[in-house]
Parts: structure tokens; sequence; C-alpha cells
């Protein structure tokens, strides 16, 4: 990790005890909860009756600027824990007391700035003048440590950054994203809508399901190429299959179950252990693998209300799931073909730049030490073949078998978490997965659980927001806006909505009785690519008077050049 991040990371920690510290002098009957620095900022979890209140932000900001001005050090004082209790005891903070019983250490560190003291391991900068700019920017419901049986509490996000200017810059980019925002633009374009009766469950319009169906179109095709089969599995497999495979145990918490002639049944939250049903069915031998066994799965996952986001986070989406099964020796270059088919996918849609992260094994999971050592072996291997560098994230991965996560960067300089590349040595062993070796002998297979877009939905409201909702022609709903000058064009107007329409293109014909320039612009609004003007002189010399979207002037065309060039486009997925 380079030394600024660190830096970074060590300023908005900082500033989040200056957050802690100024809403305890302005409110100080508020409880403490914890207050980390995190990707893009930090946040602080409160405990208090009254919500916070936008002019309050503007207050709390006030005081932090105080605070900084007043330049107090950052003071390091190490407490036994009997010392630490009395004094948060004393200072009437709960959770403080409670992570400091929680704590397997003798002593525990406190760090003081002022009047204000924190449980914290630090580290700080060297005070509180050291604090560059910083905003308050939102306050949003968590749970305390994130479990809804615990205490509903009020987290105050804010960012910092060493100068004004990349402050600055930072909150343009958050100003550009709220335009950009998928929630307001899938309503403005009619892709997708949520509903009370469904909370946190997609609705996809005819519009949404064209951009999804292209979606899949693109990957089966990638996937065809890259010789994978397609599956599909049910979306309710009994309990027994859960606890086999390791779910019940791991992740029970986010499933539904359902019983079904006094059989206990469970919603699937991944397609997994379908895969190995499939697997299992047929014998295999050695010249059958790699099997790479593609399925495009509806999951269903149990969110609280509270984490819902649009499509960023819902309680069922598709995943563009992938089972490899394949022989050891087949494992690294098997991993080598995934990585390669991720980085050409993301490459169709303009990420460029893509951030690896190795994630190792995480406490809560299952097989021994020795297999979690091979298979972490297998992917940094696969890692260094490829001339790939990569940040390690110590026990991130999944509970059975280590990762590489692939975090891709949009046109705002966001990066997003999306595809994965699992390898698995556990459920194999637990279904006693078999093939026949050029030996004749029984063999176990190795396992590689694989994602490119991974969350379909959740992939496509990354593109809504990284183009803008302006998609390239070959994922434009509509791909061509044919508007009339006038009724007495309508007849021909719709010979060239025909033409389009048979030669695969999509097109939609605006016949209203309304002024050209108010036509247009509904057009720009629904941020269609191409606009065709149809008038008497388009009539006469068989040619459109094209726009493109952006208010772009693109002359005139023959209309079968036209239909080239976008059908070109199309072909070629033109971004």
């Amino acid at each position: 990790m380079e030394q600024s991040k660190l830096e970074l990371d060590t300023l908005r920690h900082s500033a989040a005890h200056v957050l802690a510290y100024a809403v305890k002098k302005l409110f100080p009957k508020t409880k403490l909860g914890i207050g980390p620095s995190i990707r893009d900022g930090f946040y602080y979890d409160f405990d208090r009756e009254e919500p916070f209140a936008a002019d309050e932000l503007a207050k709390i900001e006030g005081v932090m600027a105080s605070v900084i001005k007043e330049d107090h050090p950052f003071v390091r004082e190490e407490l036994t824990k009997p010392e630490a209790l009395k004094l948060f005891e004393k200072k009437k903070e709960p959770f403080k007391c409670e992570l400091i019983n929680e704590l397997p250490f003798e002593r525990v560190s406190v760090y003081k700035c002022g009047e204000f003291a924190d449980l914290c391991k630090g580290p700080h900068v060297k005070s509180t003048g050291a604090i560059g700019a910083f905003k308050l920017l939102n306050v949003a419901g968590a749970y305390w440590k994130g479990s809804e049986r615990n205490p509903m509490l009020q987290r105050i996000y804010g960012t910092a950054f060493f100068t004004k200017a990349d402050l600055d810059k930072y909150l343009l980019i958050l100003e550009e994203a709220r335009k950009r925002d998928h929630r307001k633009l899938g309503k403005q374009l009619d892709l997708f809508s949520f509903h009370d009766e469904a909370p946190g469950f997609p609705f996809y319009h005819p519009k949404g399901m064209v951009i999804v169906n292209e979606l899949l179109g693109y990957i089966r095709e990638e996937l065809e190429r890259d010789g994978y089969v397609e599956v599909k599995t049910p979306i309710i497999l009994r309990d027994e299959l859960w606890k086999r495979s390791g779910h019940y145990e791991h992740y029970k918490e986010n499933m539904y179950f359902t019983k079904m002639e006094g059989a206990q049944f469970a919603v699937k939250p991944m397609n997994c252990p379908g895969g190995l049903l499939i697997y299992k069915d047929s014998q295999h031998s050695y010249r059958d693998l790699p099997l790479r066994m593609a399925e495009m799965g509806l999951v269903h996952r149990h969110e609280l209300s509270g984490v819902l986001h649009g499509l960023f986070r819902v309680k069922a989406f598709v995943q563009d799931d992938a089972h490899i099964f394949c022989t050891e020796d087949q494992m690294q270059e098997e991993i080598s073909r995934c990585i390669q088919l991720i980085f050409r996918i993301y490459k169709t849609f303009g990420f460029d730049s893509v951030e690896i992260e190795l994630s190792t094994r995480p406490e809560d999971s299952m097989g021994s030490d020795e297999i979690w050592e091979r298979a972490t072996a297998a992917l940094r291997n696969a890692l260094a073949a490829n001339n790939i560098t990569y940040e390690e994230n110590p026990g991130g991965g999944a509970f059975y078998g280590p990762k590489i996560d692939f975090h891709i960067e949009d046109s705002l300089g966001r990066t997003w978490q999306c595809g994965t590349i699992q390898l698995d040595f556990s459920m194999p062993e637990r279904f006693e997965l078999e093939y026949t070796g050029a030996d004749g002998q029984p063999h176990r297979p190795v396992m590689i659980h694989r994602a490119c877009f991974g969350s379909l939905e959740r992939f496509l409201g990354i593109l809504i927001e990284h183009f803008g909702g302006a998609f390239p022609v070959w994922l434009a709903p509509v791909q061509v806006e044919l508007i009339t000058v006038s009724e007495k064009f309508e007849a021909f107007a719709k010979a060239v909505y025909e033409r389009l329409r048979k030669e695969g293109i999509r097109a939609e014909l605006d016949l209203r009785p309304e002024k050209i320039g108010y036509k247009i612009r509904e057009a720009e609004t629904l941020k269609v690519p191409y606009m065709a003007v149809i008038g008497g002189e388009e009539e006469a010399s068989g040619e459109l008077a094209l726009r493109g979207y952006g208010r772009k002037d693109l002359g005139k065309m023959k209309i079968d050049d036209f239909v080239k060039k976008v059908k070109a486009e199309i072909l070629n997925r033109v971004l």
C-alpha cells in the first residue's frame, strides 16, 4: 500500500475523532459507537434519541473547524481494562464498555485531544491542526455491529483530504454522481422500478429488459467462445443440501426458508450446490475435464431494509455464475483463462483500469490449513503467470476458499468490485465428487467458482452511472428516434421505421403533432443515441437529417448508409 494512502487513512480516522468530539460538545447525552476511516472518507456511529437534522450537520462542522483551529495534540495513553472501563463508565458510554469487555488484551489504548477521549488503537495525526479540508456528507441508519438484533444508531458520513483543492475535486465528483444516480436515471429512462409490494426486488420495464437481454446475449457469446456449457438449477432446494455444502452453517442468516409437505427447503442464495448435483449425476473421466459449466442463476439473499440501495443492493439478483471442474494439473491454466475472460469482458464496456485483490482465509471458514495453502498458492501463481500486480486482503476469502476479486474503475474514477474467481477444494470433498483418472482410479476434481459481472443487477446500475444513462448504440433500449416535422411526412417516416426494424435496429417513431424542438428535447432527455428528423427535403432526397445525443448535428445521410453505420456500431459494440 502506498504511504500516501496510509497517511490519508490516518488523516480521516483523526477527522472521525474530531467529529465525535464536536457531537459530544453540542449534544452531551449522545452515546458513541465507532468511527473508522473508509475508502472515500470516514464515519462515526452515534446513539441519539433525536435524528440529526441537516442544519445540525452544519453546526457540527463549525465546531469541528474550531477544534481543528485550536490544534489539540492527539495523546495516546495505555490503560488496563479495568481502568478503561472505569473511564468510560464514568463517561456513560455503554458501547465503549462493551467493546472493552470483548477485547482479548489486558491493556487498551485511549487517545485524547482537548477534553475528548476515545477508545482507539490509532494511529492519528500529530494534532487536530494537521487535519486538512473536510466535509460532512450525510446521515444514515446503521445497526450496532451490523446486527438487526442490536440498536439502530445514526451514522454520520464525512470525508477529508490534505488540501481544499482535493476536497473540491471530490465534491464535484459527488455532484456528478448525484446527477448520474442510477435510481434517478432508471425512472427517467423507464428502465426499472421498485414497489412496496416486493421491497428490495427490482421490476424491469420493457426498456430495462432490452439492456438485460443485450448483456446476457453478449456474455453468452463470450462463454460459447471459451468452451462453456450452460445449465439451469432450481431456485428452491432441500435444506439438507445447504447443510452439506456448508452454506447453512456459514450463511443461514442471509437465506430464506420455506416448508413444503412438511419438509424444510431453502431459497438458493448461491448457485454452486446445484452445479455440484449436476456434476455428480454423471460419471466423468479425466478426458471430460475441464468441464466449464455456466449458469445465469437467480439467487435470493436476505438483506435488511436499511442497506437496500437501488440495483446496487437488492434481495434477488442474477449471477453470471460458472463452476469449472478440473484436475489439479489444469487448475492454474483454468484460473488464467478466467482472468483473461474477465479482462476481455470489462474492456468491451470501457473499463480499462482494473484493480485486483487476493482475499485469503477468513475466520469463518471450512477445510484444512493444507487445502487453503494449496488453493491460495494456486491463485498467486496464476496472477504471477499473467504478470498481474495485486493487493492482498487478509481474511477476505469465501468460507470455502480463497478468491481473486476484480475492481473496475468507472468514468468518475470510482471503483466497484464485480468479478471474482474462487478456488474450492472443500465442496468437491463434501459432495464426494470424482472423476476417473488416466490410471483408472477415482480422483477428486477441483472446483473453480467464477463470475464476471457478479450481480447482473449491480453491474447494470454501474453501467447506468458509468455512461450517465447515455448508453452506446448496442446497449441503448432505443437506438434511433424518428421525428416528423409534420403529419404530412407520416407515410415516409413509417416506411423508414419499418426498414430500420427489419434491419434489427431498435427504432421508435414520434408522430405527435408537437413542435420539432420539443420532440428533439424529449429524445435528448431519453438519451437516444440517434435522432432522425424527417421533413419535405428528406422525403424528396431519401436522406435523413441526423442528430447525435448531446445536441450534435451530424448532417444528412442516405438511409442505406445510415443503416450500415448503425449496424456496424452494434456488431462491433462501439463505445
